[in-house]
């Protein structure tokens, strides 16, 4: 069996405070049973978008912004340097 240290905020730790007083149980036990609940929950969720699916919904066209692709990059980045000069 783990032990884990947590820090609660102030409302977090009356919230807990409070379902401890209510339902008599433990800190621990009301703990284990807000994670099974998150658990049962957390496949419904929506989940936050991933760096490919908004990357995907930018118009960069065929390679964005870059002026070479990438294993040209040295030569590239040269070639720029001396045109501004």
């Amino acid at each position: 069996m783990g032990t884990r240290t947590i820090q609660l905020d102030d409302d977090a730790e009356a919230t807990l405070s409070v379902l401890c007083n209510q339902t008599g149980l433990s800190i621990s036990e009301v703990l284990k049973r807000g994670l099974q609940a998150y658990a049962a929950l957390a496949p419904k969720v929506s989940t936050a978008e991933t760096p490919y699916q908004v990357f995907s919904r930018l118009d960069l066209g065929p390679g964005g912004y870059a002026i070479a692709p990438a294993k040209c990059a040295k030569t590239a980045a040269t070639e720029a340097i001396s045109k501004k000069r």
